[in-house]
């Protein structure tokens, strides 16, 4: 199912209750204590990449990230190598399109040292930094 027929699922079970039917969709969300499904699907991307890049998963995708050894810039630590592309759809490919987002992570989230401290540091620094969901 695609994220716009996720999200008519998700507007349609928040009009059922009466106090939400004219709210906007983000202020439904903000009440509900809600992500947006955009939000969620970076999320869980992010959390995936943490788990590749810290051999927490049984995948073998060698050569998936490259890390950017360039250490003269203020980085997280763990940042990843960006690429240039001649095609749109290169873009899109999964290592490429999470590496910005990864990137503009601070160091204290990324270098967590488990999949829940991952989870709840980046929770809360979403809080007061949403992330941009342009590309998603």
């Amino acid at each position: 199912m695609k994220c716009r027929e996720l999200c008519g699922v998700q507007n349609s079970r928040q009009m059922m209750i009466p106090e939400l039917r004219n709210l906007s969709y983000e202020r439904r969300l903000q009440r509900l204590e809600l992500i947006s499904l955009e939000q969620r699907r970076l999320r869980g991307q992010l959390i995936e990449t943490f788990k590749y890049l810290n051999g927490l998963n049984n995948v073998a995708l060698e050569g998936l990230f490259e890390r950017d050894g360039n250490v003269r810039t203020r980085n997280n630590g763990q940042k990843l190598l960006l690429r240039n592309f001649k095609t749109s759809q290169a873009m899109n490919f999964f290592p490429d399109k999470i590496a910005a987002t990864w990137n503009q992570l601070p160091e204290n989230i990324v270098s967590a040292g488990t999949v829940n401290t991952f989870k709840n540091r980046l929770n809360q620094f979403w809080i007061t930094n949403p992330p941009s969901i342009t590309s998603y």
